[in-house]
């Protein structure tokens, strides 16, 4: 809307230095370009607070996320609020004091030089949504902060567990902690027995029946299916499962902190973007009131007025870069037939 309404309208005019399309246009396009550059502003501090929902409630932000009444809602209060900043004043203000302070051949709003009214615009246009932003950004980082430090606590208490309660978390580890305890106790009965070799020979001679049931019951109780293979392919086959399950809370790990982090990135470049097209505006206009033009080179002001209109330019090239699902949303508005599969397309693949 910028690049087809208001840019054009005002080349001429700083080519020629005068307005030649009249007062009812020159309101007119006062109020659009007003309204677009406060709206893009506004926009800003919108987007960075649904990112700031998505990191810091992403509970409640996903329960939501189907809500497109309440989306349109806030998006039609952003354009509401940024018509009411500077609209009525545009329309109303020469007839409020009762006189046009605007030369002929000139368009430019009434209160180009109202320092005081200047500054509460300015106050809510630029100083409250660059806060804002940076509160959304800094809370956004400090979270991902946050959020790293216990993942990685948990991480490392995952990864430092014992074989011993890895196995003890299921029947089938039991079982195969119960059978590598088997097999220590009768290694350490072999060993014994063979350093007292000449006494279990004479106390074999002289075993009676009741030691040998005894002894039978014993055996009895070993679990069925011990043997030193088992127990070794046991410990493999937990211990893989452990690296596997170690490796995959991992990935998921640093696929979700790659994503905060890219969020946090996402946000610290548009707030950059903003304060450069804006601050240099927003300060040469209220230094300018203040002296009434005549402290500031006319070239200076304009180039800072362009920064404006650069900003708008820049923003639909931004948020793509950005972000995916911006990609997305554009791909589909520009090329809706690339999203598209066809039935009997995808039945050919």
């Amino acid at each position: 809307l910028a690049g087809a309404f208001c840019i054009p309208l005002y080349v001429p005019y700083v080519l020629t230095g005068r307005w030649i399309f009249g007062r009812s246009l020159c309101k007119l396009w006062l109020v659009v370009d007003y309204l677009l550059c406060t709206s893009s502003v506004f926009n800003i501090v919108l987007i960075s607070y649904d990112r700031f929902l998505s990191v810091t409630r992403a509970v409640a932000y996903r329960a939501q996320q189907g809500n497109t009444r309440q989306a349109v809602l806030k998006m039609v209060v952003v354009w509401v609020l940024a018509f009411l900043l500077y609209g009525p004043a545009i329309i109303s203000w020469e007839y409020i004091s009762g006189r046009s302070i605007i030369p002929t051949g000139q368009c430019y709003a009434e209160f180009f030089y109202n320092w005081y009214f200047l500054m509460t615009a300015s106050t809510l246009e630029f100083f409250t949504p660059f806060i804002s932003v940076m509160f959304f950004n800094l809370s956004i980082y400090l979270n991902i902060q946050k959020r790293t430090k216990m993942r990685l606590d948990v991480f490392h208490e995952v990864h430092n567990q014992s074989f011993t309660e890895e196995m003890e978390r299921s029947p089938e580890a039991k079982f195969s902690l119960k059978c590598c305890k088997w097999e220590q106790k009768e290694s350490a009965e072999t060993l014994d027995l063979s350093k007292s070799k000449a006494q279990a020979a004479a106390s074999t001679s002289s075993l009676d029946a009741k030691d040998l049931l005894a002894t039978s019951s014993e055996s009895s109780r070993k679990p069925k299916g011990c043997s030193k293979k088992s127990c070794k392919n046991s410990a493999s086959t937990l211990s893989s499962e452990k690296r596997m399950k170690i490796v995959s809370q991992s990935t998921t790990q640093r696929f979700r902190l790659s994503r905060d982090k890219k969020v946090a990135k996402s946000l610290a470049i548009i707030v950059g973007i903003f304060g450069i097209c804006w601050a240099p505006y927003t300060l040469l206009m209220i230094i300018r009131a203040g002296c009434h033009g005549q402290c500031i080179s006319e070239f200076w002001y304009e180039t800072s007025f362009w920064l404006l209109w650069i900003n708008s330019a820049v923003n639909p090239v931004l948020y793509p870069l950005c972000h995916s699902s911006f990609r997305r949303a554009f791909i589909k508005l520009l090329c809706p037939k690339k999203l598209k599969i066809q039935p009997h397309d995808a039945l050919q693949n």
